[in-house]
Formats: C-alpha cells, sequence, structure tokens
C-alpha cells in the first residue's frame, strides 16, 4: 500500500488547532494502517497584516470580531477551554494575545529542517495558549526553541534573517489553490479536506477513505 500523505494549514495562534491536532493524532494512534501515514504541517497566518506586539486578547479579540457583549464572548473563550480540556490541554486564553505570526512560522521550518517540528510545535502552541507567549518576540521565540531542543543561537540567527520566509508564502499560497480559507485544515491524499478541529471519529474515517481510495 503507498503511503497516505496527510497536509494540515494550521496557525501556531489557533486554539482550535491545538485541539485539532490533539484529536487527529488520537485517530492516527488508533489506525491500522498509521504507519503508511505521513504528515506535513503547512504554515497559514490568520492575520498576515497584523503588526508586531500584543494588544488585545483572545477573548476580547472574540468579543470585537463577533460583534458580541464581552460576557457572552467570555462564555465562548470557556467553551473553547473545556473542549481543550477533554483532550488534555490546559487553556488561559485571557493570557493569549494574538500577535504577528511570520517568524513563528518561520522558525518552524527551521524546526522541521532540523527534525525537532514537533516537539517546537507543541512547546510553541503550549506557551502560546497556557502561558501567553507573545510568538513575535525573537528573544523568548529562541528561548522556546532552545528548550524544544534546537540550538538557541541558530534559532536566534534564523529570526534575525529572512530565512525560509519563502517556505512560508509557499505554503500559503499552496492553501490558496486548494481553497483552503481557515484553519485548521486537513488535505487526505490530496483529495478530501475537512475544516476545523472535527471529532476523532471524522478523523478516522477520513484516513479510512483515504487509504481506500
Amino acid at each position: 500500500m503507498s503511503e497516505i500523505h496527510v497536509e494540515i494549514w494550521s496557525d501556531l495562534l489557533c486554539p482550535w488547532c491545538f485541539i485539532g491536532k490533539r484529536r487527529f493524532e488520537a485517530a492516527l494512534a488508533a489506525f491500522e494502517h498509521r504507519d503508511d501515514v505521513r504528515v506535513t504541517w503547512r504554515s497559514f497566518e490568520l492575520d498576515p497584516g497584523r503588526g508586531t506586539g500584543p494588544e488585545l486578547n483572545i477573548p476580547q479579540h472574540i468579543s470585537r470580531d463577533l460583534g458580541l457583549p464581552q460576557p457572552e464572548a467570555d462564555r465562548v473563550a470557556d467553551k473553547v477551554t473545556r473542549l481543550a480540556a477533554e483532550v488534555g490541554l490546559t487553556y488561559r486564553l485571557e493570557r493569549a494575545r494574538p500577535v504577528n505570526s511570520f517568524d513563528a512560522h518561520r522558525l518552524m521550518h527551521h524546526g522541521e529542517a532540523e527534525g525537532l517540528g514537533e516537539p517546537l510545535r507543541e512547546r510553541l502552541m503550549t506557551a502560546y495558549t497556557a502561558e501567553g507567549a507573545d510568538l513575535s518576540d525573537h528573544e523568548l521565540l529562541a528561548a522556546l526553541a532552545a528548550e524544544a531542543g534546537l540550538d538557541q543561537d541558530g534559532a536566534m540567527a534564523v529570526l534575525a534573517s529572512r530565512a525560509y520566509g519563502e517556505q512560508v508564502r509557499a505554503d500559503e499560497r499552496r492553501a490558496r489553490d486548494l481553497g483552503v480559507t481557515g484553519v485548521p485544515t486537513f488535505v487526505f491524499a490530496e483529495r478530501l479536506a475537512t475544516s476545523g478541529a472535527q471529532t476523532v471519529e471524522v478523523f478516522a474515517d477520513l484516513l479510512t477513505r483515504a487509504r481506500n481510495g
């Protein structure tokens, strides 16, 4: 059986992406043919025009973007936090403030090139959703990279340069070509796609369908 290629578009600042990651991982762990699955993570910026430096936190963004009174927006954020807890994640979204994620995505490509993409992705997503880390801060990003096993000076050198910028843009161009407009988006075998943090059962079904052609 040929491999099943799964492409996942995600933003490191997206709480739903981390939940979707956990649910997909659960489906993959239970999939009989999981050794035939190759996963490629793709960069996606939810707000590429955002400047650096944190502003509003996530509940405040929900209020502003959806036009909700703040107490109602807080309840939406609380629901996301409860769903995260169901898959073993701790969210403190009142600490998380969206920033420009382009440099964090460049760093992720560096991590992938060094064979440490997965621990780096986990560290950055946890730092943002649980610790309120500013993922546009180069010194903090380099320190987090070191915690994930990367050389801190090497990470800082990448961030100080334009390295991997084209790889980020290539991921985003592919997203546009495939009609990907939000994250998380999962594309199985280049022909089956789903958006959002779907259930484990949905991911399991897509893996089976991708294998069966």
